[in-house]
């Protein structure tokens, strides 16, 4: 039995691979991680400089799609963020998507002094750790598709050419983002979409990829 398996990584990958149909998202996020075991003070210095964080990125996310932001000295009460919307989403539903998530992590994550939230058009993660910059192989989470392959050896290879391909568009891409579709035969076709994060080096896109992809 095969089973498509997808794996959204923050640090520099998001990716979705889906076979047939797509998955439709509403407001609701497809998932979050309240990432640190320690909380923040209510109103406290952590708590102000959060939310100058949240403002700070709604402005700076939605001309390009991508937005880092350190707010605070070095101390306990820095807060490091990223914000990072879906290469084909327009200014408007970026910044409207990045604006929910700020508000929504606070409510699944109240106090929580690092989290992350992934929707359908943007990610927005922070921390009290100095992130930015580094690869994150810790916070991912996966959508599974039940439907079997008729034959799952040429479907990882073609699936694996597929993705190598999109991660050189990516690569080369001003907003590090790929998209297309591959004709399996029949009425099957599979749909790959793939983005890296722009804070480090483009080269870093595909080699995230190939660690990934060899299991490493």
């Amino acid at each position: 039995m095969c089973f498509s398996k997808f794996s959204f990584s923050m640090s520099l990958l998001s990716l979705t691979l889906l076979l047939q149909v797509g998955v439709g998202v509403g407001a609701d996020p497809l998932a979050y991680s309240c990432a640190s075991s320690e909380n923040f003070t209510p109103n406290g210095t952590y708590f102000s400089n959060l939310s100058k964080l949240f403002g700070n990125l709604y402005f700076k996310t939605a001309p390009t799609g991508f937005g880092v932001e350190v707010v605070g000295q070095y101390s306990q009460n820095q807060v490091n963020g990223l914000a990072l919307c879906r290469g084909d989403v327009n200014a408007t539903e970026c910044r409207t998507c990045v604006a929910g998530a700020s508000s929504e992590i606070g409510k699944l994550c109240p106090y929580n002094k690092g989290a992350i939230i992934w929707y359908d058009s943007c990610l927005l993660k922070y921390s009290d750790m100095d992130f930015i910059g580094k690869i994150d192989n810790k916070n991912k989470f996966y959508l599974v598709n039940v439907n079997n392959a008729s034959d799952p050896t040429t479907f990882n290879q073609r699936t694996k050419r597929f993705l190598s391909y999109l991660s050189s568009e990516a690569y080369a891409a001003p907003r590090m983002y790929a998209a297309g579709e591959l004709e399996l035969g029949g009425p099957d076709k599979l749909y790959g979409l793939l983005q890296c994060t722009r804070h480090r080096l483009q080269q870093f896109c595909i080699l995230y990829f190939e660690e990934n992809e060899n299991g490493n």
